[in-house]
């Protein structure tokens, strides 16, 4: 069945709906404006250092009176609206769907496995923090409205780039050189270039070369997976998963600007207010944050709220979503799809019981939706799970999600076993404090940042030591990675068993840089069909 645009059922609900949240949101924001007027962000406090020494205390004194008035007056009307909307969620489907329609049906699907029996797919996953623009100050990060507009740009821009590959033939040559290595000229920074490595053509050998950071560090491609530090999201990706885009109007600017690249996009997605135990328990004011953004039709989706969630968390729904995209056919004229899955689990530290009881849910729910899903007649070609998990493999605080037996199911790339990360892994949670300082307010800069061992220790957080035990970090002879809690994992035992599944790259991308608090990941996954696979 076609997924529907709206989440109302009809028009008339999506119209009271409409009216119920135009009374809330004078009042909403005015609140929202009364708490950034007094939170300024570090790069706020140090652009005030060339402005008179009164005006910031002034604009907080009179500024705070003003919109505190205005929130109490527009008050009666947010609770008439409030009286509209809530009762409204009871019935509101999970998400919005926005399908851009193709100029071509054939622009939709992927002719690889019909054409040579076999595709690369390329993913990536983000923390955004779009917030209310009051409480992304408190991570240090402002603006929301105008972020949201740049990111989405800045995901276009490297996205749409063209496909320049570069190869050095020489006996000391790494092969394809990544962004940062490259021989061209340097390229100027308001385009962030227009070059990045890409996948050798046929005719050469089957694993990529590694790239000169990778060698750099003594490591061998044959053991390990090529990657690399990119100032550009990769290009051509087919599925973007978005963490915390929880501002509903952030929401909208990002579906508009990255709709003409992905024709699939599903946002605002979760629940809101009280809803049954079974779902969720508790009152929700944000919904989970998840945004998906994919170039294939979308042929079923399904979002679960997490039911445990506790403190701060409790108030956004966070949960799981799954979706099964239609990739083209093989040639034996099969239909051949995929399944995505995006979650955002329990945020605070100390509790890894509440984090293991989702990643157990998680396996179950996508269990349960492929088990549903699935037909005979097709072929899955990846089975990929992504998203901000809030723990990482390296802090003795989260060993007990580090050896959870999801991970038994699912690949992780960057993962060399419980505990212990690879050797060229990079953490992917920024310390706050320092998002606007020069080493890493730009992508170039956050670029150089992490692939220099010494710098990256200044900005990427540390691993979080077990209660009562101090810190030893790193090992003995071991590399300092930090905090990665960012991921993408595959798992090939759910595919079709005439698949076989290569990790083509590992991209951390510096591209957002000064808008988030988080380093974006990228994955690449080049998948083979045996040409009889059609034949079962």
């Amino acid at each position: 069945m076609a997924l529907q645009a709206s989440p109302f059922p009809n028009g008339f609900v999506a119209g009271v709906h409409t009216v119920g949240w135009a009374f809330i949101l004078p009042c909403f924001w005015f609140l929202d404006r009364l708490i950034a007027v007094c939170k300024s962000t570090t790069l706020e406090r140090t652009q005030r250092l060339e402005q008179e020494c009164y005006l910031h205390p002034l604009k907080v004194f009179f500024g705070s009176i003003v919109f505190f008035i205005l929130f109490l007056a527009t008050a009666p009307l947010a609770f008439l609206g409030f009286l509209l909307w809530a009762p409204l969620q009871a019935c509101r489907r999970p998400f919005y769907y926005h399908r851009e329609m193709p100029s071509s049906p054939e622009k939709e699907i992927h002719r690889g496995f019909e054409l040579v029996g076999k595709a690369s797919f390329s993913f990536a996953t983000a923390n955004l923090c779009l917030l209310p623009d009051s409480l992304a100050r408190f991570n240090n990060l402002g603006h929301t409205q105008l972020r949201a507009s740049a990111i989405g740009q800045r995901i276009v821009q490297g996205v749409c780039r063209p496909h320049i590959r570069i190869f050095v033939d020489s006996p000391s040559s790494c092969g394809t050189l990544s962004p940062s290595n490259s021989i061209l000229p340097t390229v100027n920074t308001a385009t962030y270039g227009a070059t990045d490595r890409q996948p050798q053509p046929p005719g050469r050998s089957g694993h990529r070369s590694a790239p000169r950071a990778l060698l750099s560090q003594g490591l061998r491609q044959q053991d390990d997976v090529p990657w690399e530090v990119s100032s550009l999201f990769p290009a051509d990706i087919d599925i973007l998963c978005l963490e915390e885009v929880f501002d509903k109007r952030a929401a909208r600017k990002l579906t508009d600007v990255l709709k003409p690249v992905f024709g699939h996009i599903l946002y605002d997605i979760g629940v809101y207010a009280c809803q049954p135990p079974c779902r969720c328990s508790s009152f929700k004011f944000f919904n989970s944050g998840l945004f998906l953004a994919s170039r294939f039709p979308v042929l079923e989706a399904q979002y679960h709220c997490f039911p445990n969630s506790r403190g701060e968390d409790a108030l956004a729904a966070k949960g799981l979503l799954s979706a099964k995209v239609l990739i083209g056919q093989n040639q034996k004229g099969k239909r051949v799809v995929g399944y995505f899955n995006c979650t955002h689990l329990h945020a605070p530290e100390g509790e890894g019981e509440i984090r293991c009881e989702q990643l157990n849910m998680v396996t179950k729910w996508i269990c349960d939706f492929q088990a549903a899903n699935s037909l005979p007649d097709e072929d899955v070609v990846f089975d990929v799970l992504c998203g901000d998990f809030n723990f990482d493999n390296c802090s003795p605080d989260d060993t007990l999600e580090q050896n959870h037996c999801l991970f038994e199911e699912y690949r992780d790339p960057c993962r060399a076993g419980p505990g212990k990360e690879k050797p060229w892994v990079i953490g992917t949670l920024l310390e706050q404090p320092t998002l606007y300082e020069d080493d890493i307010n730009t992508p170039e800069n956050l670029q150089r940042t992490l692939e220099s061992d010494e710098l990256r220790q200044q900005y990427i957080c540390p691993p979080v030591p077990a209660m009562g035990t101090p810190l030893v970090y790193p090992e003995a002879g071991q590399p300092w990675i930090g905090r990665r809690i960012d991921y993408i994992l595959y798992r090939e035992n759910s595919i079709s068993k005439r698949c076989r599944t290569e990790v083509e790259e590992v991209t951390f991308i510096t591209q957002l840089a000064g808008l988030t608090d988080h380093i974006p990941v990228g994955l690449r996954l080049n998948v083979t069909m045996d040409s009889d696979s059609a034949d079962e």
